[in-house]
């Protein structure tokens, strides 16, 4: 993830380089890298923070320096003013610009899954917009013991493989099964494919 974020002002800093940050910074890095499945180890690789640094962030025990909220922003894909921004009371409760909002992007470069869901949920339900050209393969990893995954395809068509069983689906069908073992999808298809995928994580009809 390359993307450079783009810089925030930062209206109150203290003398030792650290900044006065809202205790939702935490909160928000930790929803971030669960959204992006990574653990504390990778995320450490991939942003060159300590993870001993990254824990005390998230459980808000310490500020972090402007430059670390940087590192941990690019590797997250994100910006700084969507990490750094406190909530306000309003009957609207959030809008992501489209820049703002992170992207995965599989490992042969033809799939990316925008994470257009809540971060607030991600313990819970997980909603990303799906999109692979033709060929494109997402390999997943298991979620969390219970989860179900539930892809709907806008357009084109897929193949689901789920640990040994696949199926096939077209623009406007839905299929839901297990996200806690090892499944791939890929566009079999002569063009594009686009689809919305809401991961269930810990589903109660799975436990």
């Amino acid at each position: 993830m390359s993307r450079p974020p783009r810089r925030k002002n930062a209206s109150s800093k203290k003398s030792d380089g650290e900044g006065a940050y809202s205790p939702e910074l935490g909160k928000t890095i930790q929803r971030l890298r669960k959204a992006y499945n990574l653990s504390l180890g990778e995320l450490s690789d991939q942003s060159g923070v300590a993870k001993s640094i990254i824990s005390q962030i998230e459980r808000n025990e310490t500020n972090p320096t402007l430059a670390t909220v940087w590192r941990l922003s690019k590797a997250l894909d994100t910006t700084i003013d969507q990490v750094l921004t406190s909530e306000e009371h309003s009957n609207i409760i959030e809008k992501s610009s489209v820049s703002a909002i992170p992207v995965l992007t599989s490992e042969d470069g033809l799939c990316t899954m925008a994470i257009i869901g809540w971060l607030k949920t991600v313990d819970w339900v997980q909603w990303y917009d799906f999109k692979a050209q033709a060929g494109g393969v997402l390999e997943s990893d298991p979620h969390p013991k219970g989860s179900v995954e539930n892809l709907s395809v806008l357009q084109g068509e897929l193949e689901v493989w789920v640990d040994g069983d696949s199926n096939t689906i077209k623009q406007g069908e839905t299929l839901r099964y297990r996200g806690d073992l090892p499944h791939r999808i890929t566009n079999i298809g002569d063009g594009p494919a686009h689809a919305t995928m809401v991961n269930l994580v810990k589903s109660s009809v799975m436990t």
